[in-house]
Formats: C-alpha cells, structure tokens, sequence
C-alpha cells in the first residue's frame, strides 16, 4: 500500500467482513421489506423459538413456511429484484435492487440462497435434498430459509457499504 491510512483501511475492512461474513446466520433480518401472505397480511419473521420437538412434523405452520422454489418475479419480462415469490403462500417486497450488487463467483449472493433454499432431487442418485428438511429437523424453524434469505439481504448491503467505502487501491512500487 502507498500509505498506512489505506493499509488500516483495508485491515479494518477485512475485520468487518470477516465478522459479517462468519456470522451471517445471525445477522439481523433485512426488515424494511414486507413478508406478505397471501390474504395481505403482513408478517414479522423476527426469530421464532425453534419448534417443540412434539410438534416436528404435525405443525401446519410448517406447511405454511414450506418452501420448494423460491422465485424472483418478472415484470415487463425483466426480474423484478424488489419481490420474492417464496411460495404459494408467501411474498415478499421492498427488497432493495442494489443487495444484489454483493456477487460470489459470478451470482448474486441472494441467488445462491434462492438456487439452494429449495427441493431439489439429484439426477442421478435420486437422493432429494429438501431444505425444509434442514429447517424444521436441524434448526427447529420452519421459516428459516426466508430468514436466511432475508439475512443475505442485510450481509449484501452491509458488505457493499464496506467495500463501497474502501480507498482507491494503490499498490507502493519499490
């Protein structure tokens, strides 16, 4: 680095990103989106008491909070970043555009969250991987893949902010 001003930046940086990265699973959730049923009704996803162990299975709120794939609408046949379609059921607006702006390996981070948050069954093993299977039987919380989606907002804004802020890299030559 040219100066140690831009090399503390940088460190500095780097430690933010760390920590927001490790712990993405307890980010707080993105909340000035709306969680929209289908009747209207709006719902705070918070962080629900994982489920009693008696309940595992015969919830009907769990059916609820099923996802199998979650889908980025379209409008005027272009994406409509501000909306998810997380099920029949559920909704989800005022996603701001620029949370996909924090790209991993070529795909927005939230794109990885909707292409693995679903149930999918391998082609070739026919092994199904459901993960509301994860949700309800490792967590104990059937909403968890649209709070994990909605973690990933609050990751990809906040690491932009960071990044966004970051000096213009100046590399000392010797």
């Amino acid at each position: 680095m040219k100066s140690a001003v831009d090399f503390w930046a940088f460190s500095q940086a780097g430690r933010k990103l760390a920590e927001l990265h490790l712990n993405y699973e307890t980010v707080p959730i993105y909340q000035d989106a709306k969680v929209l049923g289908a009747d209207g009704k709006v719902f705070n996803l918070g962080d629900p008491k994982p489920l009693d162990s008696r309940l595992r299975g015969n919830d009907e709120r769990e059916g609820f909070w099923r996802v199998e794939k979650m889908k980025v609408p379209k409008t005027d046949g272009k994406k409509d970043l501000t909306r998810l379609i997380y099920n029949a059921h559920i909704t989800v607006s005022g996603i701001p555009p620029e949370a996909y702006d924090y790209v991993v390996n070529g795909k927005p981070a939230l794109d990885w969250v909707v292409e693995r948050q679903c149930v999918k069954t391998d082609k070739d093993s026919g092994i199904v991987n459901d993960a509301n299977d994860w949700a309800i039987e490792t967590i104990g919380n059937p909403r968890y893949p649209l709070g994990l989606f909605m973690r990933v907002v609050t990751v990809s804004l906040e690491t932009m902010k960071i990044v966004n802020a970051l000096p213009p890299l100046e590399i000392a030559s010797d």
